[in-house]
């Protein structure tokens, strides 16, 4: 017998949610990676950070990171599984970017990485009842059936 997971409403409004949330948080990582490009006196920078970039760097990892995530979220709306999948590593890419950016922007890239967990979250959670795809809720039972 082969059974088969039929998503959940609340399944479905997560996923509609993580895809929102990707293609608004590419957007703003974009703007904020061609922010930085353009302006190099954006950001204050740290003397002791392991990670210290110069802006401009920052600006185009964050630029590439962000339209990378922005055209995950767009191919979340196909309910594609590869594009659940890109969707996944992609938000797991952005959320190590933001964390390793926390000097730089601590408030937004807190909020970004809370933001990615929550996409993850909703990519890699799916709910539903489990049933057999054969089975018809409106089929009468057989006449032996007792």
């Amino acid at each position: 017998m082969t059974t088969r997971s039929e998503p959940s409403g609340w399944a479905t409004g997560f996923t509609a949610f993580a895809a929102l949330m990707m293609v608004l948080i590419g957007f703003f990582q974009a703007l904020m990676g061609l922010a930085a490009i353009l302006n190099q006196n954006l950001y204050v920078t740290t003397e002791d950070y392991v990670f210290a970039f110069d802006v401009s760097t920052w600006g185009w990892i964050q630029l590439i990171i962000g339209v990378l995530v922005l055209g995950a979220g767009i191919g979340i709306f196909s309910n594609a599984n590869w594009a659940r999948a890109v969707g996944v590593i992609v938000a797991v890419i952005s959320a190590v970017e933001a964390f390793l950016f926390i000097p730089y922007q601590p408030v937004w890239s807190v909020v970004i990485v809370a933001l990615s967990v929550g996409v993850i979250w909703a990519l890699t959670t799916r709910t539903g009842v489990v049933r057999d795809p054969s089975y018809d809720p409106n089929a009468m039972p057989p006449e032996d059936y007792t």
